[in-house]
């Protein structure tokens, strides 16, 4: 099993990619992969075949997965912004 830089529960900010800049906690990690299921971003929609709890199938929208190395912990976003004297977004 490997080790990474962050872990299940963790605020962290994305670093690059299409969701760049927005924040959320990380809700699962496909260590495999090496990537993160982070809550609210890189949503998907799956479609949901025809079951007695839904008669007419449906579209789930649920997250995606970001690779790891694309994120980073919140807290040491926020110092290193702070460092280079850039002012850190609002908490959300």
């Amino acid at each position: 099993m490997q080790r990474y830089h962050v872990k299940k529960g963790d605020e962290v900010v994305v670093i690059s990619g299409a969701e760049k800049g927005k924040r959320g906690k990380i809700i699962g990690i496909a260590s495999a992969k090496s990537r993160v299921m982070v809550e609210g971003l890189a949503m998907i929609k799956k479609h949901m075949r025809k079951s007695q709890q839904n008669p007419q199938g449906r579209i789930v929208e649920r997250e995606g997965t970001i690779h790891i190395s694309n994120v980073m912990k919140a807290e040491n976003y926020d110092a290193r912004a702070a460092r280079r004297g850039v002012a850190a977004p609002a908490q959300a």
